[in-house]
């Protein structure tokens, strides 16, 4: 049980890093700390070593990253790639230093191939090179699986990297320099409302497919694995099922209520064409599987962007 255990979240203070406190809260588990910013710059190996000797973790649940859409993968690579690699290299090094009972590490679905067979099946992922636009974010972040099995096979330490795929929900990342695509559109929606605007422009041709994971069901998803799982095999976690950028732009925009027309800039990129995983082995190994719906989760994402987007602004 992980009730009584020490357990430290990385990145605690972000999007997913909140709700998976609650998810820990929810679970009873009352020994739980946080790792982030500004008491703790992940990137600097003293900050590191101070975290642990502070925290004392028995479980350090990594979920700390520097993430972005497409524009800012385009705009910052160098960056994408060395903060998150030094960042995971390094905690999972001093995890095993520390002689810490378990690493579980956050994975991105970027780090697959760009022409992955879908659904994606996790021994599919060293089978070509990421899409280009986030290929820099992408392996910097598989390298903590080559690193957490190496460290398994030579020192037996327990490590587990799981792979989720595009998180959204209450809380998300609504700055326009760095959103990702849902509440990118939500918040293009709102202000064109605003302001009266007729049209909203999105990027691309809309006929990408992505899937999209409510952050509650990663957030459980995190739970089960750390409480069970122990395996140094990657395992994606997600829904299972996908919806074109076309047809996700259309349900925002009726659950927004704008009611003016959708451009499209076929100038910019799609990313990567396709994007469904293959959940199987997530439910075979700990019994997971997500809950929430697609419109029910943009219903409660949006719903929660209407009441907060005042404090956004500030």
């Amino acid at each position: 049980m992980l009730k009584n255990k020490q357990i430290t979240v990385t990145g605690g203070k972000g999007f997913l890093g909140g709700h998976l406190l609650k998810n820990l809260k929810d679970h009873g588990c009352t020994n739980v700390k946080i790792a982030d910013l500004p008491e703790y710059n992940l990137t600097n190996i003293t900050d590191i070593q101070r975290m642990y000797e502070e925290t004392k973790p028995q479980i350090v649940i990594h979920l700390a990253a520097k993430v972005g859409g497409i524009g800012f993968n385009q705009e910052k690579p160098a960056e994408l790639f060395y903060d998150n690699l030094i960042m995971g290299t390094q905690l999972l090094h001093e995890g095993y230093l520390h002689n810490i009972e378990k690493f579980v590490a956050l994975g991105t679905i970027c780090a697959y191939p760009k022409f992955t067979p879908v659904p994606f099946k996790e021994e599919d992922i060293w089978n070509g090179y990421p899409e280009e636009t986030n290929a820099p974010y992408g392996l910097a972040k598989k390298m903590m699986l080559v690193q957490s099995q190496a460290y398994r096979q030579q020192y037996g330490f327990n490590s587990i990297f799981l792979l989720p795929v595009n998180l959204y929900g209450p809380g998300d990342n609504f700055d326009p320099n760095s959103s990702h695509v849902i509440p990118a559109l939500i918040k293009k929606c709102f202000d064109a409302i605003d302001t009266h605007n007729d049209k909203i422009e999105v990027w691309g041709t809309g006929f990408a497919t992505r899937e999209f994971f409510y952050v509650e069901d990663a957030a459980e998803a995190i739970y089960m694995a750390a409480l069970s799982y122990n395996k140094s095999e990657p395992v994606n976690i997600g829904t299972g099922s996908e919806i074109s950028i076309k047809d996700l732009t259309k349900l925002i925009v009726e659950l927004t209520g704008f009611t003016g027309e959708v451009t499209w800039n076929k100038s910019k990129p799609d990313g990567q064409p396709k994007r469904m995983l293959d959940t199987s082995r997530a439910l075979k190994e700990f019994g997971f599987t997500a809950r929430t719906d697609i419109i029910t989760g943009l219903s409660k994402t949006i719903e929660w962007y209407r009441g907060n987007r005042h404090l956004l602004k500030k």
